[in-house]
């Protein structure tokens, strides 16, 4: 059963902007994180923007990779179950697919494999040509 899907990727031109997103079907762990990973061929995934909703240890708020600090957004539209990342000034290096995920904690920076998110999007690709 998919519960995270995501749409938006495209190929785009250096500094331009897209906006990814990633309809939440009913994963029970939307509530608490929910996150978006990149990943390039051969490499783990990695956290590039977060946004969590406070409850007990879990801070409240967004938390961004310095790679996309400034340039990239996260936010979420509670009522439609949808998640977004706003994505300006594309650089080459933004080149990979972008997974939604969420759970009960979600940490900017490279995934352990060893602790995968509870819930995970198959991706949308994103290229960014110079």
């Amino acid at each position: 059963q998919v519960q995270l899907e995501e749409s938006g990727g495209d190929s785009v031109q250096a500094g331009e902007s897209l906006r990814l997103s990633c309809v939440d079907s009913g994963s029970i762990y939307s509530k608490f994180c929910m996150g978006w990973f990149r990943q390039v061929p051969g490499k783990q995934p990695v956290g590039v923007a977060t946004i969590c909703t406070g409850t007990g240890t879990i801070r409240d708020g967004t938390k961004y990779d310095e790679s996309v600090m400034g340039r990239f957004i996260i936010s979420k539209d509670i009522d439609k179950n949808v998640l977004f990342l706003e994505m300006n000034n594309l650089k080459p290096d933004d080149t990979a697919l972008y997974h939604c995920a969420a759970d009960l904690v979600l940490r900017i920076g490279p995934l352990d494999p060893n602790f995968p998110p509870r819930s995970w999007g198959q991706g949308t690709q994103v290229t960014v040509s110079s």
